[in-house]
């Protein structure tokens, strides 16, 4: 038997609660993936490609025609150019291209700073590379970042701060302000960050996203993750990318080659292709998925359930304090299998016990089954 490198993980939360979903005939409202069809002709693209022959590896890198409009994108979206070559890396999901940046800047004994509830891939992560993991919490008011307590919890070890947003599972933003505080503390304290902002394009209320790579100086020492599967339904796809200055980009790429060397080839070229046709198509992603929240959660006006609209995601959380006091685990198992429908418990976000009473549910569904799963949820 070996000793186990990572004794605390088994299977995730997601995987469990798929499954059980599958198992009990319930409706899915636990993963994060969307129950209707990608862009028809992105889906086309894909088979003229395969058909084509693009079928071998691609370049390390990433397809020279995904990276340039990756970087056109950029520049329309977000108002930021990039060099294609040097500053951009297709990776096979979001969550490989965190882990290789992790893996590429820390060493043992290293801090990295993290903000509970966090998603679960960043730790193990971590302790694979043989650094720490340092939990704060956020407020539980309205899950925003205490930046007096990341001051404060900054020691001679801090290497890295990883922030999410829009934040999975809460649905919470950062604000032009959290960026600029971001900034302060890197550069004074000359850490590194990873901004996870695989929801990029799903903030609501007439919100603006606001990425690390819009701060010149952050910009400079951050690694910001981003998902094709969020953005155009394809999360069976596995492709995202990175981008980072030439210096961080070129450590990722060390451990990228040697982890899964590249993404797959005719995934690239549609996803290429279909960017090149519709530039204007994550636009429209926020109104669209604004919709889909907004009848969520107006089903739900007369429930039981405190909600408070998510401003960013697919997710909502629904604070459950005047239906039960079961804990959340038992309560997502329980509702599976009892009333038919899957959520996420979000103490399994937290280092130590969760501030609440908050189950995550996925609203990228289609209508009809929003509508079934809050009549279900109303009559509890």
């Amino acid at each position: 038997m070996i000793e186990s490198k990572l004794p605390h993980v088994g299977t995730t939360i997601f995987t469990r609660m798929s499954s059980l979903a599958h198992e009990c005939g319930a409706l899915n409202l636990s993963q994060g993936f969307p129950d209707f069809g990608a862009p028809k002709p992105l889906l086309d693209a894909l088979v003229r490609r395969v058909s084509a022959g693009h079928n071998q590896y691609a370049p390390m890198a990433g397809v020279t025609e995904l990276r340039e409009q990756i970087a056109a994108q950029l520049v329309r979206y977000r108002g930021v150019t990039c060099d294609p070559d040097t500053e951009i890396t297709v990776v096979p999901g979001a969550t490989e291209g965190i882990f290789c940046a992790i893996t590429a800047c820390i060493h043992p004994g290293d801090e990295v700073l993290l903000f509970d509830p966090c998603y679960d891939s960043y730790e193990p992560a971590i302790a694979l590379a043989g650094g720490r993991a340092v939990h704060l919490s956020l407020t539980p008011d309205n899950f925003a970042i205490d930046w007096q307590q990341v001051g404060d919890s900054i020691t001679p070890r801090t290497r890295m701060i990883v922030v999410n947003s829009p934040h999975n599972p809460t649905g919470a933003i950062l604000s032009w302000d959290d960026l600029l505080e971001l900034e302060r503390l890197a550069e004074l304290h000359d850490l590194l960050v990873i901004s996870d902002e695989v929801y990029e394009h799903l903030v609501f209320d007439g919100q603006d996203h606001h990425s690390v790579l819009q701060l010149p100086a952050l910009r400079q020492r951050s690694f910001a993750v981003f998902s094709f599967g969020k953005t155009y339904s394809v999360t069976g796809w596995k492709t995202g990318y990175c981008i980072a200055p030439h210096g961080l980009m070129a450590e990722l790429r060390k451990v990228h080659q040697f982890v899964c060397f590249v993404a797959n080839t005719p995934v690239q070229l549609a996803l290429a292709d279909f960017m090149a046709a519709e530039p204007d198509y994550p636009g429209t992603l926020a109104d669209f998925y604004q919709a889909k929240r907004d009848l969520f959660c107006q089903a739900l006006s007369s429930s039981r359930f405190n909600l408070a609209p998510s401003a960013g995601t697919y997710f909502q959380l629904l604070e459950y304090s005047k239906v039960s006091d079961t804990p959340d685990q038992e309560l997502a198992s329980q509702w599976t299998r009892e009333i038919g429908i899957a959520s996420i418990p979000i103490s399994v976000f937290y280092q130590d016990s969760s501030p609440g009473h908050y189950l995550r549910f996925c609203f990228a569904k289609n209508d009809d089954v929003l509508l079934e799963a809050s009549d279900r949820l109303c009559k509890i």
